[in-house]
């Protein structure tokens, strides 16, 4: 649990730096707002099928260009795991979660894998966004999880 934990809180701290580099770059790049708010909506379709809910309500990529919108859905998403993960007891990881995707094909998966999928996915587009404010000639936000245990 303290592994999660940890990694939940560096999933925070990047979402929050990668937000930052892209209002300094002020970027306009329809694709680059569209990703991100992709991580941003993706991390409440998975919470909502953790909370078993449904998540059918959300569009995973939809083009925006409202950053402070953006950053409105990380913050909910950081208060929400926050106290899913604060109730969660280790015992329940292995629990299995029954969902059906965006899509409508129904799904089984444990808590755990659930949990890693949010912070592999939210660190795979975060390199994605980082390459791409490297192409603008933006500054790339340093968000490895050694720069974050470091702290």
């Amino acid at each position: 649990m303290k592994t999660i934990k940890s990694m939940m809180e560096h999933l925070y701290w990047a979402n929050g730096h990668v937000l930052e580099a892209l209002e300094e770059s002020k970027t306009k790049d329809k694709d680059l707002l569209k990703l991100v708010r992709h991580v941003a909506v993706a991390e409440r379709v998975w919470l909502s099928r953790l909370q078993r809910k449904g998540s059918a309500q959300y569009s995973l990529w939809d083009e925006t260009d409202d950053l402070s919108a953006i950053w409105t859905m990380f913050q909910e998403n950081t208060e929400q795991y926050r106290i899913y993960i604060e109730e969660l007891e280790e015992s329940e990881l292995d629990k299995m979660i029954d969902y059906t995707n965006q899509s409508g094909v129904p799904f089984q998966t444990s808590v755990r894998d659930i949990l890693l999928q949010v912070l592999l996915h939210g660190q795979y587009h975060r390199g994605q966004i980082n390459r791409a404010l490297r192409m603008e000639s933006a500054a790339p936000s340093q968000v490895d999880y050694i720069t974050f245990a470091r702290l």
